[in-house]
């Protein structure tokens, strides 16, 4: 069974990361705020590259430790990536299987960062 779940965060942190051959890569160590669907935190990896005139993409892999509603606790690790710039592609991304830790380690699925107008969210669709 798929359940849906929305985890609205915000960034904390973006601490750069000194890279070789930063002439077309950057990175930052980043923290993030979970404040709704997850209640916790994370700290993640974050990779770049391009411009926003031109076009720019990201990679990143995410360990978000927290509670649900449910009242389970845990930890993921979530790997994601996007663009922006004139021709984006969708963002996508998962739960790297067997990442889960704690009441948390049967999560499985989909994570995608979203935004509204309230900011930045995660929908995870969770198979669980």
């Amino acid at each position: 069974m798929t359940r849906t779940l929305h985890a609205r965060f915000t960034v904390t942190s973006a601490d750069p990361v000194p890279l070789p051959h930063e002439d077309w890569v950057g990175a930052f160590l980043m923290r993030k705020s979970f404040t709704a669907g997850i209640v916790g935190e994370s700290e993640l990896h974050f990779v770049f590259s391009g411009d926003e005139a031109t076009g720019r993409g990201y990679v990143a892999i995410e360990r978000i430790t927290g509670r649900l509603d449910d009242g389970s606790e845990g930890s993921v690790v979530v790997q994601h990536m996007g663009s922006d710039g004139p021709n984006p592609f969708p963002f996508a991304g998962h739960i790297i299987p067997g990442s889960g830790t704690s009441g948390w380690s049967h999560l499985g699925g989909a994570a995608v960062i979203e935004h509204d107008d309230e900011g930045a969210y995660f929908r995870f669709d969770l198979d669980d």
